[in-house]
């Protein structure tokens, strides 16, 4: 099954896609891999999940943003490359978690957006080498942030 019908099939409505906020573009295609730039938790209904994990948020919390950066994600991708089935696998995903010094749970809060993509594309597709760090600060102190590497059919 395509990723666009496990969509429909799971009833997941993708966001709408913002313009950037700065000098750069959502995804730059180079051959088969889509270079995806960082996106965060921004909520359909405007505004962002912002906190630190570990201090404002804990980690079902944060697991939680890290899925709302998956379904902008998602959007994101659609809105380069058309649609979401020229995705063949996820390669790299960075994630990266605004925290508290003493919060150790990156992989734990990163997970929700690797789960979204292992949902969508499958295990085969929608999982590949992944980082998980945390950050002590993100822009405008959103909780979450992911940046992808993707291959893609032509």
């Amino acid at each position: 099954m395509g990723a666009e019908a496990r969509l429909k099939e799971l009833a997941i409505e993708l966001p709408p896609v913002p313009a950037p906020i700065g000098n750069y573009v959502a995804g730059v295609q180079a051959g088969k891999l889509l270079f995806m730039s960082g996106c965060g938790p921004r909520r359909k209904e405007g505004g962002a999940i912002t906190g630190k994990l570990g201090a404002d948020l804990s980690t079902e919390e944060g697991y939680a943003a890290a899925r709302l950066v998956g379904l902008n994600m998602l959007a994101n991708i659609r809105s380069v490359i058309g649609s979401l089935d020229r995705v063949e696998r996820v390669v790299k995903v960075l994630g990266m978690v605004n925290c508290s010094p003493q919060f150790a749970e990156m992989p734990k809060v990163i997970n929700g957006f690797s789960d979204l993509f292992v949902e969508i594309l499958g295990p085969e597709r929608g999982r590949g080498a992944r980082s998980a760090v945390g950050m002590a600060a993100l822009p405008n102190q959103i909780a979450v942030e992911v940046e992808m590497v993707l291959q893609v059919s032509d």
